[in-house]
């Protein structure tokens, strides 16, 4: 059994109730061979090897992140403006902008370094945080009115962008584009509300979705981000890389190194289709693909969008709707387009995961699949409402029903949590926001997430959040839905891995499962209060038995 490696562990954390803990771990190849005991094991198996490398550190299964979004160089820019510092994979600080007046000087300091006719872009801004001030054209034109600025909001959802690029967008007095901010005066204020009016400006600040943005380098800095914070397998949520060309190869050739450190779940976007022909086109397209599926590149997801932000007020809410008495919000997709959407995407065979922030965005979905299973029957689907932020018990009652998933945006009780109390919908709906307590109870199964470059890709600050319910402030978002410590893992374990129905290849330690670990310095089950989860150091991660050491391990 020389072919076999045991590593002992100061403890095992499996995620499994039939062994929830061991003392080792045997592996083969890219594969987990069994969970014990080290004597146990090399009993077993005579002459396998023993690795002692992880003897004082704790192995718990690679963590699962069911929502993000790889973002390429539109993920990585480095004109950061979010409240809240980060820090970027390569460990860079992000310190971002505390202050309306560091906005401004951010952006000027950022003009003064770019090159003559580049777009200064900057992301991550939200003016919650600033209550009182506007970011209008007129405040961007004082930082330049020859070079185009655009800076999108943190959701991602809202952009503000300055007089050049409003004008070679075509945005001028009397512009009628659904989104497009207007004043008294019927002149653009330079806001974009939704995917149909940032997508032009969006296009000269050089971000194309369509044509895809993924690069060998975003890829990579994508990894290790996921790396640093124990993440094994990842989705890119709104994905062109297969149906666009050289995008497989990209990613097979990538993902197929060893040194990159990810298992990769690239969702195809089918928002841009607009009738069930070229839905039913692009389902084929995305089909036909599977079969090309490799043990770091999972195939088979896509991704539709109904709703917008509910912090930037363009999600759609039922009664009583926001507090500040908003307007409905913006549907990216109307009703009878959804529904034929998801009628071409249910009946290819494919796995749907649908944004949906406000509960009338949920209705629609729920409607869509309800017709859909009842015209093209289908067991075991598990199309998936992510966010999910305003799902109500009855919805989840119902998503039950229909073989629903949740993915649950928890991350929002901590960058919005203030904010959702005092100014979107207030003190008593956040109580029944983000209702991960709810969801299980319903007999749904839930995923928590980030939505990374929305927040930053950090699994076990995500499931501190569900567990603990507090703001950054300290004031509590109801107690009644709050999670266990041990159910929050599961949500970043095998709850996601059920989602995108790879439960029986990663999600827990269990043999016959890849060899994907997170190596951490505590037990996040044994924490005495769920905030400690985010004092947790993850020290690496193993994908497939490959080694993959996170830069804060040297010298620990």
């Amino acid at each position: 059994m020389s072919d076999v490696i045991i590593y002992p562990a100061r403890t095992v954390r499996t995620m499994d109730k039939v062994v929830p803990t061991a003392g080792a771990v045997a592996v083969r190849g890219d594969v987990i061979l069994a969970v014990g005991e080290t004597e146990e094991l090399a009993a077993t198996y005579p002459g396998a090897t023993v690795d002692e490398r992880y003897a004082d550190r704790v192995l718990a299964p690679g963590f699962v992140e069911a929502h993000s979004h790889l973002g390429g160089e539109f993920g990585a820019s480095p004109y950061f403006l979010g409240y809240f510092p980060r820090t970027a994979p390569d460990g860079t600080p992000l310190p971002g902008a505390q202050t309306w007046q560091g906005v401004i000087d951010a952006l000027k300091v950022w003009d003064a370094e770019l090159p003559e006719g580049e777009v200064l872009f900057a992301r991550g801004l939200d003016m919650l945080f600033f209550p009182g001030e506007q970011l209008t054209r007129g405040v961007l034109d004082e930082v330049s009115t020859t070079r185009g600025i655009y800076v999108t909001h943190a959701s991602g959802h809202v952009g503000t962008a300055n007089s050049v690029l409003l004008e070679r967008a075509g945005y001028g007095p009397g512009t009628e584009v659904e989104g497009v901010v207007l004043d008294a005066d019927g002149v653009p204020t330079g806001e974009l509300q939704e995917m149909q009016a940032m997508g032009p400006v969006m296009a000269l600040a050089g971000i194309d979705l369509s044509k895809g943005l993924t690069t060998e380098g975003g890829l990579y800095a994508f990894a290790a981000d996921a790396r640093n914070h124990g993440c094994t397998t990842a989705t890119d949520l709104a994905s062109f890389d297969l149906v666009r060309p050289g995008g497989y190869d990209l990613l097979a050739e990538v993902t197929g190194r060893d040194d990159f450190a990810v298992r990769l779940v690239p969702a195809t976007f089918g928002g841009m289709t607009k009738t069930l022909e070229q839905a039913q086109q692009l389902a084929g397209a995305v089909a036909a693909q599977q079969g090309r599926a490799t043990p770091k590149l999972h195939l088979g997801s896509v991704k539709l969008m109904l709703d917008g932000s509910i912090q930037q007020y363009t999600a759609k809410l039922q009664d009583p709707g926001y507090v500040c008495n908003h307007d409905a919000g913006i549907w990216n997709t109307d009703a009878a387009t959804f529904r034929d959407q998801v009628r071409a995407f249910h009946a290819a065979g494919l796995n749907i995961h649908v944004h949906c922030n406000g509960d009338e965005a949920t209705e629609v979905f729920l409607d869509a699949v309800e017709a859909v299973l009842a015209e093209s029957p289908r067991w075991n689907h598990r199309h998936t409402v992510t966010h999910s932020q305003l799902t109500t018990r009855a919805q989840y009652k119902r998503m039950a029903e229909l073989g629903m998933c949740a993915n649950v945006f928890s991350n929002h009780i901590w960058y919005w949590g203030d904010q959702h109390i005092d100014l979107t919908v207030g003190p008593d709906r956040v109580k029944r926001m983000n209702a991960a307590r709810t969801a299980l109870d319903e007999g749904v199964t839930i995923a928590l997430h980030s939505d990374t470059p929305v927040t930053p890709l950090d699994p076990l600050a995500t499931a501190s959040y569900a567990a603990e319910r507090r703001t950054p402030t300290g004031r509590s978002w109801g107690d009644a839905e709050r999670i266990s410590v041990y159910e929050a893992l599961e949500a970043i374990t095998i709850g996601p891995a059920y989602l995108l129905k790879l439960d029986h290849l990663v999600g827990s330690i269990v043999p016959g499962k890849y060899a994907d670990f997170a190596v951490l310095d505590r037990d996040p089950v044994e924490v005495a209060e769920a905030k400690e989860l985010r004092e947790i150091t993850v020290l690496g991660t193993v994908v497939g038995g490959v080694h993959h050491e996170a830069p804060v391990a040297v010298g620990v």
